[in-house]
Formats: C-alpha cells, sequence, structure tokens
C-alpha cells in the first residue's frame, strides 16, 4: 500500500519558563496508507492531541522526520505549513470551528476562499459537498440556527470542499448526543469508503471501534497498533 503519512523517531519537547523541558512525545514511528481508516487514541497527557498537531501541521517536531505524501514537513516554515494544511488536510473538530455570522455555504467555502479558488468553481464544490453531507435544505442557515449534529455536518462538508488527502477528525463526536455521533460515524464511514484516509483521535472506545486500526499511546510513546478486528458498522 501506499504510504500517505510517514513518522520517523517524532518527538515533540515544550519548553516553559526558558528552563523546563516536558516531553509531550518522546519516540513516535509510523506509517498510515493512502485509505486507511486510523484512530488514535491515550488517556490525557498521552500525546495523542500533540500527534494530531504534527500530523495536522498545525506544529512542527523538536526533532524526527515527517514525511507527508512525499513532501518532508517536518521542517517546513509557517507558510509553508498553511499551504501544505490547505491543500492535503481537511480538519474536523469537536467544536465545529464555524465562523458565526456566516451561513453554511460560506462557511464551507473558506477553505477555497483561502486556496484562491475562482468563485464559480467555489460555489459549485461547496454545493456538491452540501449535498453529500445531506444539508441542501438547510445551506442558507447560520450556524446559531442548526442542531448540533448539523453543525458538525457543515465542517465534514468544509473538511470534504478541498479534495484534501486526509480528513482528521480530532473528537468529532464529543460535542453530540449518542444517536447524533452515530449519524456522524456513519458518514465518515461512507467517506472512507468513497477512498478517503480517515485519521481520527478520540478518547472514547465505541467511537474507535469504527476505525479499521486503532493506534494507541501513552506517555508519549506507542503502546500498541493493531488492527480492529471488531470494525463497528452500525
Amino acid at each position: 500500500m501506499e504510504k500517505l503519512i510517514q513518522l520517523r523517531d517524532i518527538a515533540k519537547i515544550y519548553v516553559i519558563g526558558g528552563t523546563i523541558e516536558v516531553p509531550a512525545l518522546k519516540s513516535v514511528t509510523l506509517d498510515i496508507a493512502k485509505n486507511e481508516y486510523v484512530a488514535i487514541m491515550g488517556p490525557s497527557g498521552s500525546g495523542k492531541s500533540t500527534l494530531m498537531n504534527l500530523i495536522g501541521c498545525l506544529d512542527t517536531p523538536t526533532h524526527g522526520t515527517y514525511i507527508l505524501n512525499n513532501q518532508d514537513v517536518s521542517t517546513m516554515a509557517d507558510d509553508q505549513l498553511a499551504e501544505v494544511r490547505n491543500k492535503e488536510i481537511g480538519f474536523v473538530f469537536q467544536t465545529f470551528n464555524l465562523l458565526p455570522r456566516y451561513n453554511a455555504l460560506d462557511n464551507v467555502q473558506l477553505p477555497l476562499i483561502y486556496a484562491g479558488i475562482s468563485k464559480a468553481e467555489r460555489l459549485e464544490r461547496a454545493l456538491k459537498v452540501i449535498n453529500h453531507v445531506g444539508l441542501t435544505d438547510r445551506m442558507h442557515h447560520k450556524p446559531n440556527e442548526l442542531s448540533g449534529g448539523q453543525r458538525q455536518r457543515v465542517a465534514v462538508a468544509r473538511a470534504l470542499v478541498g479534495t484534501p488527502s486526509i480528513i482528521l477528525a480530532d473528537e468529532p463526536t464529543g460535542n453530540l448526543d449518542s444517536k447524533t455521533s452515530v449519524d456522524i460515524m456513519r458518514l465518515i464511514m461512507e467517506i472512507h469508503s468513497n477512498g478517503n484516509t480517515i485519521v481520527l483521535v478520540t478518547h472514547e472506545e465505541d467511537i474507535a471501534r469504527y476505525a479499521h486500526r486503532i493506534i494507541r499511546l501513552r506517555d508519549g510513546l506507542v503502546e500498541s497498533d493493531k488492527l480492529n478486528e471488531n470494525i463497528r458498522t452500525d
């Protein structure tokens, strides 16, 4: 299988007060192939949020190498990382991160504005993904006029609109009730079946079971990395 993500001896050390070093990741080496569906789990302080930030090019490692889609992103400057993020990664966050003054359609188009896509193409692509997540009838509503599940669907559509290499979902059901959580996970499952690579960060075992592979972190290290033999499909 073609490798999309290659992490080699990745460490991240935060310095507090100029002198105290806190290692968030100590040494992580792993590969994620194209069209894999991977869950990253771990207790608080395990390093999973730091690893997500590194995979999502929101941060750079203290040492080690990160190859994303054949590009070494581990030593890139902030402006280069921003370009890679916009092209390669679609984010779905627990808190939705929608702009409150914009309606659903405008929120979905935002990544395409940053990418310099023409207005006509932005609209065409946004309408397509909004239809895909089942929100055509709500696309002119602002976030405060939508339910939590509908807001997360807008966030999923926004993640998809740039046709990224990876969908990076950080606790995507954390603010949703159990029924709505299942609806969102079904949608992510469908996105994976269409050929997308999914990296899911979660602390919930029942949510991680949707993934085909589960990586567990503890104390900044990979504790286990196993195929999921009981994939949840409901």
